[in-house]
């Protein structure tokens, strides 16, 4: 371990979704944050972690994930040990998660301050984004506070919630106002137009005391269910007390759970360049194009009259398209997607129906 590096940083690194808008490469049995989106020879998950270990001990990194995945993370993490694997044994968003490895976290190191960020997003400047979270960690070390970067909008987005700040704060921590749902497009406009609001994205850091308390006090019940597994936690009758409880839990996420019930909440407006890839589009936008700008991954390409088209296919697979416009070509094995680039935000729906007609081993 690094010295430069902080015995009481901890992270957990969210694994456990399905990405089916990115359908038909990520699947249930092998979703996005496991795969090699950008060509970079590193896949979402890896890119993530590696991001994570310039601040924190790697053996402080906890990966949360459902417990189908637990192969693949070994396999694409081969230096992570059992114990950071935080395995959910059913689907139930991100507060009961989140509130298990907390209490894992809190019974190792009373003394920790932590980062909960997705395993499948895009930043550009890794340094800003580590510079971002010490100032975090530095803040929830001393004062008792439930934080999140918030991205600058650059454009009056539909698809993300917002958070809005005081508007009189002149400091780079931020008093939250409240967080507001996925606008429509005259919202999204004013709130850009406002210049107090910022993109959620879904990264928060807390002192491990600061989350167990904010559970404590806005979800006791939630709290209770996993605080009786206490004496459990981090010993051999672990597997068994979640086996037998976490089904149990709420399905609620930690922004309803946690962020817009209470009050000591704070922003720091992130000074990197952020994508959460959660789309063909969001992916094609951050992938070099060519003079006619398509976007590829993978494949070798004969193109003629063909324009903004994100294509991949598997490695160095020869590509023709002619007379194609904005269109998502993506090539899997047995499944070939050639759909428009506007209505990305249905292919979750095509995913349902071709599970539908041709059987549930397509998804």
């Amino acid at each position: 371990m690094m010295n430069s590096k902080n015995s009481n940083y901890y992270a957990i690194l969210m694994a456990g979704g399905v990405g089916s808008r990115f359908w038909p490469v990520s699947t249930q049995d092998f979703p996005k944050q496991f795969h090699d989106m950008l060509g970079t020879g590193d896949t979402l998950i890896q890119k993530t972690f590696n991001r994570l270990a310039q601040l924190i001990p790697e053996e402080n990194i906890f990966i949360l994930t459902n417990e189908r995945y637990n192969d693949l993370v070994f396999e694409q993490l081969p230096n992570v040990t059992k114990r950071q694997v935080v395995l959910e044994p059913a689907m139930r968003n991100t507060a009961p998660c989140i509130l298990y490895a907390s209490l894992k976290i809190q019974k190792e190191n009373e003394d920790a301050v932590m980062i909960v960020a997705p395993s499948d997003h895009w930043i550009e400047d890794e340094q800003a984004f580590s510079g971002n979270v010490k100032a975090a960690f530095d803040y929830c070390e001393s004062n008792d506070a439930l934080m999140t970067l918030g991205i600058t909008p650059t454009f009056p987005n539909t698809g993300y919630g917002y958070i809005e700040y005081d508007k009189a704060s002149t400091s780079e921590i931020k008093p939250v106002s409240q967080f507001r749902e996925k606008p429509d497009y005259e919202t999204a406009k004013s709130f850009i137009n406002q210049g107090n609001f910022l993109w959620n994205a879904g990264i928060f850091m807390w002192s491990v005391k600061s989350v167990v308390a904010a559970f404590k006090n806005n979800q006791p019940q939630l709290f209770e269910l996993f605080r009786s597994g206490y004496s459990a936690y981090n010993t051999e009758l672990e597997d068994e007390f979640i086996k037998t409880h976490y089904t149990k839990a709420e399905n609620i996420s930690v922004d309803y759970a946690l962020m817009e019930k209470s009050k000591n909440v704070y922003v720091i407006p992130a000074t990197f360049d952020w994508n959460d890839l959660g789309t063909w589009g969001s992916l094609y936008d951050k992938l070099d194009k060519d003079e006619n700008s398509n976007a590829v991954v993978n494949a070798k390409t004969l193109l003629e009259d063909a324009n903004g088209n994100m294509i991949r296919s598997k490695k160095d697979k020869i590509v023709v398209i002619d007379g194609l416009k904005d269109y998502i070509v993506v090539d899997k094995e047995e499944v070939l997607l050639i759909f428009p680039k506007a209505k990305e935000q249905d292919i979750k729906k095509v995913l349902q129906n071709v599970k539908a007609k041709f059987g549930e081993s397509y998804g």
